[in-house]
């Protein structure tokens, strides 16, 4: 009786290797363009960052060194920009998590007309940011006709000049505005991920509204509202066409923060060279915030 041989089969390592051989070139022209994509522009901020590069003088040129990056650094317009940053940053975080966590739980309680409801809380999502600034800068803020100058009015009290009085605080409301409805969505789908036998129990044993919610639903929301957290984060360290339709970054320095800083030294005084060494300042900020916020999650998903 003859034995057929069996042959062994491959081991792991070599399975990866023959898959990864297999699908590299399918893979390779989207990575490569990526690649492009991301380090050609880097590459040339960069070089512009350590040149005398000026619109308006052209004569003017060369390697200026480290020149770009003290004169940044030595400007109180930089400091001021950065403070109104972190400002705007915080605070945005704070409404849109705070205010996202409550209307998540209220949305998750029936009532009529839920639906609808929903709907309208996350639409405002969906509109592009020149357009908020403006419907907020034209409809809602104006203190001759705008909404809450009218209904200032009705209650016998004297209309506010946002962008003129609070400036800031006009910004920091335009944006929350804006990204609410994205910190409600994801909370929501976390809170009715909640397992439904855990607040029946602790409301058999006798907790309350506030206690449940406390002890139950805000630490299963930990990992989403860190979610919200860092991809708001990213994208809140870029905020430009609010400040450029509403206030063009003032009065004075009052609403300039960093994207616009570097907006206005490369496209309004002409220093390219400046402009990319403020580029290089805050894409190194945003990694340093990306790092750690990234490691933050990361610890949470492994608990």
């Amino acid at each position: 009786m003859s034995s057929t041989a069996i042959a062994p089969p491959a081991a792991p390592a070599a399975q990866d290797r023959s898959r990864t051989r297999s699908t590299l070139p399918l893979i390779a022209p989207s990575v490569g363009v990526l690649l492009l994509w991301m380090i050609v522009p880097l590459v040339m901020t960069l070089w512009f960052s350590f040149q005398r590069y000026n619109l308006l003088n052209p004569e003017v040129g060369g390697f200026a060194g480290f020149e770009n990056y003290e004169f940044l650094v030595t400007d109180p317009d930089f400091w001021a920009s950065l403070t109104n940053t972190l400002v705007l940053v915080g605070s945005v975080l704070v409404i849109t998590v705070v205010f996202g966590t409550l209307l998540a739980v209220l949305f998750d309680q029936p009532f009529p007309g839920q639906g609808i409801a929903r709907v309208l809380a996350i639409s405002p999502f969906f509109v592009m940011p020149t357009v908020s600034a403006l419907v907020w800068k034209n409809l809602m803020m104006h203190p001759i006709y705008g909404v809450l100058g009218v209904l200032a009015r009705a209650v016998g009290m004297e209309p506010v000049d946002w962008f003129a009085e609070y400036p800031m605080a006009a910004i920091i409301i335009i944006v929350s505005w804006q990204w609410l409805p994205f910190a409600l969505l994801i909370l929501l789908t976390a809170v009715q991920s909640l397992d439904h036998e855990q607040k029946e129990a602790a409301r058999m044993d006798g907790a309350g509204p506030v206690a449940q919610f406390f002890f139950i639903t805000l630490p299963h929301l930990g990992r989403a509202i860190s979610v919200v957290v860092m991809i708001e984060t990213i994208f809140l360290l870029t905020v430009f066409a609010e400040i450029f339709v509403t206030t063009s970054g003032g009065p004075g320095n009052a609403t300039t923060n960093l994207a616009f800083l570097i907006y206005a030294r490369a496209l309004l005084q002409f220093d390219v060279g400046g402009g990319s060494a403020g580029g290089v300042v805050a894409i190194i900020l945003a990694n340093i915030v990306a790092f750690f916020l990234v490691r933050s999650i990361a610890r949470r998903l492994e608990v």
